[in-house]
């Protein structure tokens, strides 16, 4: 059986629609902190289980009988090291064969620090783990960018802090693919793969495509760390908030979000999904 984590969220909701593509509904499980948002699956016939990252008792019940699972790892930055190693031990208790872990791009090099420290330390407990492991290094969610792109081809502006640096983001469902292949595949374990888009952008770029597909002039904005601080308490964020959204653009400024070995695309047999694509979704529909 094929566990998936996080079952209910954007991505794991993304990684079981692939695994019914390629297995039947009777062999995945879906491991929800919240059960109720889970009914749908269990309506498909997918195995549906309580798993909470912060309750051990719950993963022992949760993973027994399976082969093959998914660790997508948790959002709440600052405690995912605990949540992980709890998913990570009840694994090899239960006797899971393949762990597969969505981590963060070039995690061991990374100018994103607040961000890998977690993820590299989720890999090092893997390697010294018992279980046979492969590890996703994922580069940024395309549609990280909706929200502020819509804004854009409203105010004719796109701001930020991560100057002309190239972002190699993709989509979840391209992400969801690639777990998906490795999941129901042979000859991934002991592998890290580098995953990111086939097509490197920059916030020109994007203030560009946003103007074409919207219709109306926009540009980008670049700022320093602390102006786009300002700018975004301004506008609302609290500042705690706003500082550690300036800290990911400086980051990025670095090019931590580039890489251009294509290794998504070879894994999941097709391109990674346009920008261009992305951004007339998210304004022409």
């Amino acid at each position: 059986m094929i566990g998936v984590t996080g079952a209910t969220g954007r991505l794991g909701r993304l990684v079981i629609a692939e695994l019914l593509e390629r297995v039947p509904a009777g062999r995945i499980a879906a491991l929800a902190r919240n059960l109720e948002k889970a009914r749908d699956l269990a309506v498909r016939g997918i195995t549906v289980r309580h798993a909470d990252y912060d309750d051990p008792a719950t993963l022992d019940s949760a993973l027994a009988g399976i082969e093959r699972l998914l660790l997508i790892s948790g959002s709440e930055v600052g405690r995912r090291i605990v949540q992980h190693r709890n998913v990570i031990e009840a694994a090899q208790r239960a006797g899971v064969r393949v762990l597969v872990y969505t981590s963060l791009l070039h995690a061991d090099r990374s100018p994103l620090r607040a961000l890998a420290e977690e993820h590299l330390a989720t890999e090092e407990m893997l390697r010294t783990s018992a279980l046979q492991w492969v590890i996703l290094r994922n580069s940024w969610y395309t549609e990280n960018y909706e929200e502020r792109a819509r804004a854009a081809a409203t105010t004719g502006e796109l701001v930020g802090a991560a100057g002309h640096a190239r972002i190699a983001s993709a989509t979840r469902a391209d992400y969801a693919a690639a777990a998906a292949v490795v999941l129901t595949g042979e000859g991934h374990a002991g592998r890290i793969y580098e995953l990111a888009g086939d097509e490197a952008w920059t916030m020109d770029d994007l203030a560009r495509l946003i103007a074409e597909v919207s219709g109306r002039p926009v540009i980008y904005r670049d700022l320093s760390p602390d102006m786009y601080v300002a700018y975004l308490v301004e506008r609302g964020t609290p500042r705690p908030i706003a500082e550690v959204l300036a800290s990911l653009e400086a980051g990025i400024a670095q090019d931590a979000l580039f890489d251009d070995s294509h290794q998504l695309s070879q894994l999941i047999g097709r391109p990674t999904t346009p920008l261009r694509e992305v951004v007339y979704h998210w304004l022409r529909t």
